[in-house]
């Protein structure tokens, strides 16, 4: 039985910020700023907008997109750093938004930026070991950054679900296979209360973010003796669009392998939609038989690497759905007053 994706879905406010208004504001360097981080913008959330109700619309737009029936989902596994409840599943308000049917199990997931693809492959061992039909597993963030942090030039918004099958349903892509790679590594954090993360930035590259991917991502080559050449296309977190780019280089993959789901230069980073909204996007153009490769990062720190090849029903469910092109084109950019009242940055 071959497990993989039946259908996908991505959503992201329409409103923008440019990294030069931020860097406005705190009188910094902003040509130097979004150069170096090689972003120009980044999505902010609506006065209405929150981890749920983008999740919320993800799921809506993969269940539109493969003309899903809800009541088959017998899992929702929802990956978030911003969950708006302590105590109180994110998940269950998608499955009651969707019309999930009750008999299903649901989690909220949290591992930083990788609580997404947890959820897939939380979903692949269920559906392989036939204790579910189909499972949702959605990575959604409203990312948070302390003013004038570095974090907050690029901590965005946005979403993205997929819904994961066997080969008895027709599916747009199959998941060959899977591997992570995890340690503890003190890289970034947020305590219970704190309203921003912190970051302890001599952890954040070389041992956090490279040293897992590159694990992760050699670990599953090694596993099914390919090499980058064999893959059409490769997504990489992107908290920047520097580190993709470094360590796609440093994997051998070349700059047009990733460059369709390279997104974060005008999206920003959306956390745990960073990977999936980056792989929902190299699947709006991707065509029957390509191969993909997708590692993702979270902090604290893990990997997790995917190995998938696209089938023929890709073409026949694509355009059911908005593309990421057309949720990035859809867009309206605001001053950082109104973001700040939109990310509650102004506290009584």
């Amino acid at each position: 039985m071959t497990v993989g994706i039946v259908t996908y879905g991505a959503y992201i406010p329409r409103y923008r910020i440019k990294v030069s208004e931020i860097a406005r504001v705190w009188n910094a360097d902003a040509e130097g700023i979004a150069g170096g981080l090689r972003v120009q913008e980044k999505s902010v959330p609506d006065l209405d907008e929150d981890t749920a109700t983008i999740a919320v619309e993800a799921a809506r737009n993969a269940i539109q997109r493969g003309e899903i029936d809800p009541s088959r989902i017998g899992a929702i596994y929802t990956g978030s750093e911003s969950h708006p409840y302590a105590v109180k599943p994110t998940g269950t308000i998608v499955a009651d938004a969707i019309g999930a049917a009750p008999n299903l199990t649901v989690a909220d997931f949290e591992f930083a930026c990788k609580a997404g693809t947890a959820g897939i492959q939380t979903c692949m061992g269920m559906v392989e070991s036939d204790m579910i039909d189909l499972g949702l597993a959605i990575g959604a963030d409203v990312a948070q950054g302390a003013p004038g942090d570095a974090l907050e030039y690029t901590a965005a918004a946005g979403g993205a679900a997929y819904v994961i099958g066997d080969s008895e349903d027709s599916l747009v892509a199959e998941i060959e296979d899977t591997l992570s790679f995890t340690t503890d590594t003190p890289d970034f954090w947020r305590r219970e209360g704190m309203p921003y993360p912190e970051h302890g930035g001599r952890f954040t590259g070389d041992p956090a973010y490279f040293k897992h991917i590159l694990s992760a991502a050699r670990g599953l080559m090694e596993k099914l003796d390919t090499t980058p050449t064999d893959y059409d296309y490769a997504v990489f977190h992107q908290p920047n669009g520097k580190f993709p780019r470094r360590v796609a280089a440093t994997l051998g993959f070349a700059a047009d392998q990733i460059e369709p789901g390279l997104v974060v230069t005008t999206l920003g980073n959306t956390y745990s939609a960073s990977c999936l909204i980056g792989l929902a996007a190299t699947l709006d153009i991707a065509a029957a038989g390509d191969r993909i490769f997708v590692t993702s990062f979270g902090s604290g720190a893990g990997s997790d690497a995917f190995s998938l090849t696209v089938t023929d029903r890709l073409d026949e469910i694509r355009n059911g759905a908005p593309s990421v092109s057309d949720l990035l084109a859809e867009k309206r950019y605001v001053d950082y007053a109104t973001y700040a009242k939109h990310k509650g940055k102004i506290r009584l």
